[in-house]
């Protein structure tokens, strides 16, 4: 059995859907006997569903926006399984309330309870293919959950390591994990292989190939992630994520949120908060008044900053360029784009010296 993922860029229009129901047939047409497969959301789709729901009340509850924002998921399951069936392969597609994995009702990043494989191996029983809409589970009173932004990747390791895998593969528009952003920094250099530490490290601090969530279930349940991306070509394996492997990197955040607080106690409350969450976060001064700026899982952070009801002086957003070895290094907080990118490339550079000489064959 082979878990795969694809990620919302993969199905950017009819023909993406196509292009990865040819490559689960090629793949069973070479002898691989079931395939279970999570697919994102459409790029841009949980934005919409998002903004259309606050746009009829901001108010809206948390229970009621995850079940608003899994629908992103669930088209995603329904046209890729058109598209598969087409070319005659049996398939069936499920969505949170069929995939046997249970959370609390933390809705906005609920967390995985436990998991039953039963459903998912009943449907493998009459299909080959069966499709997972990815970031999304229910509670244990029925209702459905969202794992949070870009959590679709959790959803595979956790199929993964219920179906007793051990191994998923995450498609996405770049073939793997790189020292820097490669849309960014030119110079980017793949890295093969790398450790779950290091990734999640990444992730939090701005890079966007897998969801530190992901990362740190696999690592608990031994989950090796093939990092890989599907191109008119074929796939391209880039990155093997495991339990070791260590690498420098550059990561650039953006949209990176900054909650300014009146006092310094109120800041370090409200930090105490999120770091009982699993959120990462950084001190920061903005505007002469003590910040903090939201690393990771940024809506439900603002959800947590919301429930206290204290509200802050000033929420706004930013960029923040990290530099990362085996630990953080350096941090810089940026409000302007160019200047973020610049530095970025400059930061990169400095760790990866003759990068740009290597690239122009000057090395």
């Amino acid at each position: 059995m082979s878990i795969l993922k694809f990620g919302g860029s993969n199905f950017l229009d009819p023909e993406g859907y196509h292009r990865v129901a040819r490559h689960l047939a090629q793949r069973l047409a070479t002898g691989e006997n079931k395939i279970v497969v999570v697919v994102s959301a459409m790029k841009g789709e949980t934005d919409r569903l998002k903004a259309q729901m606050l746009d009829l009340n901001k108010q809206a509850s948390p229970s009621n926006l995850d079940a608003a924002l899994a629908i992103g998921e669930m088209i995603s399951a329904c046209l890729l399984e058109a598209a598969v069936s087409r070319l005659g392969i049996p398939v069936t597609s499920l969505d949170g309330y069929g995939l046997g994995i249970r959370t609390n009702s933390d809705f906005g990043r609920a967390t995985v309870e436990s998991v039953d494989p039963r459903p998912i191996r009943s449907a493998l029983q009459e299909h080959d293919v069966v499709i997972a809409a990815g970031a999304q589970a229910i509670d244990q009173s029925g209702r459905l959950t969202f794992l949070g932004r870009n959590a679709s990747d959790l959803t595979a390791v956790v199929i993964a390591s219920m179906m007793e895998e051990h191994a998923c593969e995450i498609y996405s528009d770049v073939p793997g994990v790189y020292t820097g952003d490669p849309n960014l920094i030119a110079e980017a250099q793949l890295i093969p292989e790398i450790g779950y530490r290091t990734i999640a490290a990444m992730s939090r601090y701005g890079a966007k190939v897998l969801h530190h969530g992901a990362v740190e279930y696999a690592e608990k349940h031994a989950v090796t992630i093939f990092c890989k991306s599907l191109t008119n070509d074929g796939v391209v394996t880039g990155t093997t994520v495991t339990g070791h492997g260590n690498a420098r990197s550059v990561t650039l955040a953006r949209d990176v949120v900054v909650i300014s607080f009146a006092s310094v106690a109120e800041r370090n409350n409200f930090r105490a908060l999120l770091d009982q969450n699993g959120i990462t976060t950084i001190d920061v001064e903005q505007n002469d008044r003590p910040g903090l700026c939201v690393m990771s899982d940024i809506d439900f952070a603002m959800r947590l900053v919301k429930g206290t009801g204290i509200p802050p002086i000033s929420i706004g957003s930013t960029m923040v360029v990290t530099v990362l070895d085996a630990s953080v290094r350096r941090v810089h907080v940026i409000p302007d784009y160019e200047r973020a990118v610049s530095l970025a490339r400059q930061l990169h550079e400095q760790m990866y010296p003759g990068a740009v000489a290597k690239r122009f064959g000057r090395g």
